[in-house]
């Protein structure tokens, strides 16, 4: 064992517990067990196999209020993996259930046996016909999707609030639809083919042309039964009006029995199946979406009325108008909706029985948006609206920030309500749809249910389409909570179908919590339809079983979990996923929600229980350890949360009183400790030259060994020589700023072969050009942004450092009469922001007073308007880092490339490349999992230049993809210098 490693016990929770009735069980501490686990070890290898109890427990958990541990998680990485699986289910009598982005509300994503991750190995997209169709697989996001498709001026159809985390297989397999997408726009309307596995194992692609031949050679017995149905369905002319008539609104409860009418051979009727069917009819491995057009010109208002009832009752004026968007939110959404990053603070003053609209019009072109906008004005001017606080403005606009933040805040009802929950409680999220007619009568009744069993429910939806979600919040550890939910349950869809005749479940799908209401809104009849349906594709009962079908009238009451308090941080967690595409370890060991879900297993455990203790062997790697603290899973976050400050904070805990003072001890003394790592830098790089790296690299893994992992970097071939001894000399007579050059550009020097000034040079020499002369202190030596104790977790050097910068700021500026440029997006970060809580009082005051610039902004702000571009460079790759999402100055990169070269391009796998500072030489297979799609993507073609604008990043993504990445400001420099020069 390394010298120093920390013992797991320091993060043994400390409160006293009382044991949850739906924790994990002793019997399961040792993981999956056997014969299950050896025999898909044998079948699939072990890094295709997560079999310990803390893989389990991070995937008994997505985004629906259930909770069900699977025996064992597969990782396939293909069709044939997917095979083996249900060639395996079929022969032992297993259960299979497919997961992947866990974003699902209803529980359709969790198994109690085998669970098949879909998502890692599952991305990509292939735009067809200049965009009007694109083949994607379904481990990509919405999102990601979209990215592609917008090159070509289109998008898909279903827009589900959820896109930047939900996949496209589940988006088929739940038929979401979303914001615009109503009944036209969905997948059942969109999907152009499929091709999906069957439980047998047969693949079927639709668009082949001998897709029917094929399909009746391989499944007879399954062709006849599905046109033996149709002959069935079609003879019975009352159940084929009434098929009809259900889906003239949105409804995605059960199985899509029009398909059966839409179909006319096995092959297109079993197409239209597979949408909607929550993986219990097969595994979909590849969709062909038609597209849509992209209508760029957009016109946005969000409009507050004085109830719920008078704001529903504008809507049907708004879809007359031919707006494509009119979203609901009462007053608990509103003002929940504070939490938001960007929504004005007075929506906390809302009354509570204020409601408003997000109406959207979008149209190809300018005249387009003008009769729309035309069209709208004369709604609005019939509307007895409302200004409850100063904020409301009640009108339209096209500024893209503005409506930007207007969606965000819709986007988020489902977290920002849930986040504002009472600890503890349970969180349900229901979805359905009455005939937009009747929407208003609808809320009318919602509203009085609701009050007659006790809850104060969000609501918000889908208005344009008579969809309406609410949530509800009870505790499920308590047995009254459960019934006053279930009685609440009966009375809800006994007015949904015999009031309204409407759909249970309008876009989120049957899952586990409608199931038991199915044939209360379809009939005997129909509902043993699809009973039969699912006999004859899946005749075993292997996929999914419980999903969707369930004869279990109190199913839906069946692992509802506990929510045990947590960390404050993270508490307001409802495990919704959104935070895991932007994580960099998301696909090596855990994401965000995951380390939340396994501390709230830990809560749900008496102290010293076997399973506690192994989640916490397992915890310091796989959360601690392995969290880049780039803390985007914050911004992510609807809600805010920022995970990876909590894991900072466990590695805190984790110090010994030891390294904390040795670590204070380095703050205190960082000018020796500076000048002594340039030195070390550059004698490495000396023997790397005579040597080459593997002594390096051999002695700092023997270090590593014996010490500890996380304290000691490894030597990695990329890491570059050493900053020059001196940085550039300057005057401050006449400076327009003070320039810092952070202390990894002083210690580290630029990429090996670069012929040009560093640096530290070229933003002093671009900035003289542009008449912004800098000024660099004498004195920078021995500060820092306090990022490198900060991210470890040393509290005391942290605010050692910290006070320093600041104090030091202080004087150079005058005051803060001068902005302070920063030549790293991190260390900007880190003095603007991250220093904060660190400071003393009077330091905190002096703090305000300083106007602390990146260097992206500085350039693309102040120095490009005083420039001349005299070359540009033909093409430019960009890596935006994850500080500079946060100091939201991507778009100032994009702008200086811009006047760099011909073409500039950010990547669609854009993400943080979890180097950290140091951790990608601490944990480097950190690092290559991060930045895997990233690089690929990269790699997909050749660059002129590799641009981004934070050393330590540079070399991660020289790393990773090969290529030398540079500091945008150098580029800059070259483009605007006087000489002809080329480098």
């Amino acid at each position: 064992m390394p010298l120093l490693e920390p013992k797991p016990e320091a993060l043994r929770p400390g409160a006293v517990r009382t044991p949850s009735m739906d924790r994990v069980p002793d019997r399961q501490a040792p993981g999956t067990p056997e014969p299950l686990c050896g025999d898909l070890l044998a079948l699939l290898g072990p890094e295709k196999v997560l079999r310990k109890v803390s893989d389990l427990v991070k995937y008994a958990s997505d985004a629906s209020p259930y909770r069900f541990v699977p025996q064992v998680v597969v990782v396939p990485q293909d069709i044939d993996d997917i095979a083996a699986v249900l060639s395996y289910a079929h022969t032992h009598g297993r259960e299979v259930v497919f997961r992947a982005a866990g974003t699902s509300l209803n529980g359709q994503a969790q198994g109690e046996d085998i669970l098949v991750d879909v998502r890692h190995h599952w991305a990509g997209i292939e735009v067809l016909d200049d965009g009007a169709r694109a083949r994607i697989r379904p481990g990509t996001t919405v999102v990601r999707a979209n990215a592609a498709l917008a090159r070509h001026g289109r998008l898909l159809g279903p827009d589900p609030a959820s896109a930047i985390a939900c996949t496209i297989g589940g988006v088929v397999a739940n038929n979401a639809s979303g914001m615009t997408a109503g009944t036209t726009r969905n997948s059942y309307r969109t999907v152009s083919s499929l091709t999906f596995v069957l439980p047998s194992g047969t693949v079927v692609d639709t668009a082949a042309p001998a897709a029917d031949e094929d399909l009746a050679r391989a499944e007879p017995e399954l062709c006849a039964g599905l046109l033996a149905l149709k002959a069935e369905i079609e003879a019975d002319a009352a159940l084929t009006a009434r098929i009809r008539a259900k889906y003239e609104i949105k409804n995605t409860n059960g199985y899509r029995l029009d398909a059966f009418l839409d179909g006319s051979t096995p092959v297109e009727i079993l197409r239209g199946l597979m949408v909607g069917s929550e993986g219990t009819f097969g595994f979909i491995s590849e969709v062909v979406f038609d597209t849509l057009p992209l209508d760029r010109r957009v016109s946005t208002a969000l409009l507050f009325f004085p109830s719920l009832t008078a704001a529903a009752a504008a809507v049907p004026r708004f879809n007359e108008a031919g707006a494509i968007a009119v979203e609901l939110m009462d007053g608990n959404t509103l003002r929940a909706s504070v939490s938001v990053r960007g929504v004005p603070a007075d929506w906390a003053e809302l009354p509570k029985e204020t409601a408003a609209l997000l109406v959207e019009f979008r149209a190809p072109d300018e005249a387009g948006q003008e009769v729309y906008e035309r069209a709208a004005a004369a709604v609005v001017e019939g509307l007895d609206l409302v200004a409850p606080v100063l904020s409301v403005t009640n009108g339209f606009t096209r500024d893209a920030k503005v409506i930007a933040g207007y969606w965000k805040a819709r986007k988020a009802f489902v977290t920002a309500v849930g986040g504002s929950r009472p600890s503890g409680t349970t969180l349900i999220t229901e979805d359905f749809a009455v005939p937009p007619s009747r929407l208003a009568e609808a809320c009318e009744a919602l509203l009085s249910l609701q009050a007659e069993h006790g809850f104060d429910a969000a609501v918000a939806g889908h208005a344009a389409h008579g969809n309406l979600h609410f949530l509800l919040a009870f505790d499920a550890a308590k047995p009254s909570d459960v019934d006053r939910y279930a009685a609440f349950m009966d009375d809800f869809c006994r007015l949904t179908v015999e009031r309204f005749d409407g759909s249970l479940k309008a876009e989120h799908a049957t899952g586990r919590n409608i199931a038991p209401f199915l044939e209360l809104e379809w009939g005997p009849a129909a509902t043993e339809l699809m009973w039969r349906t699912k006999q004859i594709i899946d005749p075993d009962g292997v996929l999914a079983p419980r999903i969707v079908l369930d004869r279990d009238p109190r199913a839906h009451l069946r692992g509802l979990k506990t929510i045990p308090e947590v960390e404050a941080v993270a508490d307001p967690c409802i495990e919704c996923g959104f935070c895991e595409p932007t994580c960099p370890s998301h696909d090596l060991t855990t994401s965000p929600r995951q380390r939340i879900v396994l501390r709230r297993e830990m809560m749900r455990q008496p102290g010293g229980s076997p399973v506690e203790t192994r989640l916490l062997d397992a915890y310091g790697y796989d959360a601690v350890d392995t969290c880049a603290g780039d803390s985007t899973c914050k911004l992510a976050c609807p809600v805010g949360i920022d995970t990876g400050a909590m894991m900072k904070d466990f590695r805190h805990q984790r110090h010994s009183p030891r390294e904390e003072r040795v670590a204070a001890l380095t703050a205190k003394n960082f000018k020796a400790v500076e000048a002594a790592a340039r030195l070390a830098v550059a004698a490495a790089d000396r023997i790397g030259d005579r040597l080459g790296d593997g002594p390096l690299e051999t002695i700092t893994a023997l270090a590593r060994k014996a010490v500890r992992p996380d304290l000691v970097p490894e030597w990695l071939p990329e890491i570059p020589g050493a900053a020059a001894r001196k940085l550039p000399g300057t005057s401050r007579v006449g400076a327009s700023a003070v320039y810092y050059p952070a202390c990894v550009n002083r210690i580290f020097g630029g990429p090996e072969g670069h012929r040009g000034p560093s640096l530290p040079q070229a933003v002093v020499a671009v900035s003289a050009r542009a008449g912004k002369p800098v000024w660099i202190p004498d004195d920078v030596a021995g500060t820092c942004c306090a990022t490198i104790w900060h991210s470890k977790g040393y509290d005391e050097g942290n605010a050692v450092m910290a006070n320093r910068i600041v104090e030091a700021a202080w004087g150079w500026t005058g005051g803060g009469k001068l902005p302070l440029v920063v030549d790293a997006s991190s260390c900007t970060l880190g003095i603007a922001h991250e220093v904060v809580p660190y400071l003393t009082d009077d330091n905190r005051e002096l703090h305000q007073e300083l106007t602390i610039v990146d260097s992206l902004v500085w350039a693309a702000d102040e120095l490009l308007p005083g420039l001349t571009v005299l070359r540009k460079t033909g093409s430019a790759v960009l890596h935006p880092t994850c500080s500079m999402q946060h100091l939201d100055d991507v778009e100032q990169l994009r702008t200086v490339a811009e006047a760099c070269a011909e073409e500039v391009v950010i990547p669609d796998d854009a993400g943080c490349c979890a180097f950290a500072g140091d951790r990608g030489m601490l944990h480097k297979e950190l690092t290559a999992s991060a930045t895997a799609k990233e690089a690929a993507e990269v790699n997909g073609r050749a660059y002129d230049a590799y641009l981004s604008a934070n050393r330590m990043c540079e070399i991660g993504m020289d790393r990773a993809t090969g290529h030398t990445y540079y500091s945008v400001l150098m580029e800059l420099e070259r483009a605007t210098r006087p000489e002809a020069a080329v480098r």
